[in-house]
């Protein structure tokens, strides 16, 4: 028997409480579904505002934007907490910007602009969030729900690697 106790990683801890306010199935379902919507309207909103043209970068200028900030914080702050973690949220990252960058095309062609509909989506998702956080028994607060919206991503890809027993 080991006489030193095991000490539960920042990450395990900090995910186990974002957990216990989530455990309604259907709460659970919504998480699902919405934190990825959630998460792409944000980044669709970030990448909307206008970035000034930085003449040092050159051709490279285009590659650079206001969610290029964005991502290396969170990327950062999710590779604190778990490497593989963040290195799934980056790989998340880079598909739902596939989808943002379809929605820049669809604007250039006239259709809808990109912040309405990052806006519209942002809207939708964030209502079934707070809906569903209503279904739970022990309530997450309105004022700790934007402190955790950060975890509600890798929340769901570490339910995914416990469910597949890989460890994060």
């Amino acid at each position: 028997m080991n006489s030193k106790k095991e000490e539960i990683r920042a990450v395990d801890r900090i995910l186990n409480d974002y957990a216990s306010h989530h455990q309604n199935m259907a709460n659970i379902r919504i998480q699902y579904l919405f934190i990825p919507l959630f998460v792409f309207s944000l980044m669709g909103l970030i990448t909307a505002v206008p970035f000034p043209y930085l003449a040092f970068l050159g051709k490279y200028n285009m590659f650079i934007n206001w969610f290029s900030f964005a991502l290396a914080i969170a990327i950062y702050y999710y590779l604190r907490l778990s490497p593989l973690l963040s290195y799934l949220m980056l790989f998340t990252f880079g598909v739902l910007y596939f989808f943002i960058v379809q929605l820049e095309y669809v604007e250039q062609g006239g259709g809808i602009r990109l912040w309405q509909a990052s806006s519209v989506i942002l809207v939708a998702s964030l209502s079934f969030l707070v809906l569903g956080n209503q279904t739970e028994e022990h309530k997450l607060p309105i004022a700790q729900f934007w402190k955790k919206v950060v975890l509600g991503p890798i929340w769901l890809w570490r339910s995914i690697l416990i469910r597949f027993n890989f460890r994060y």
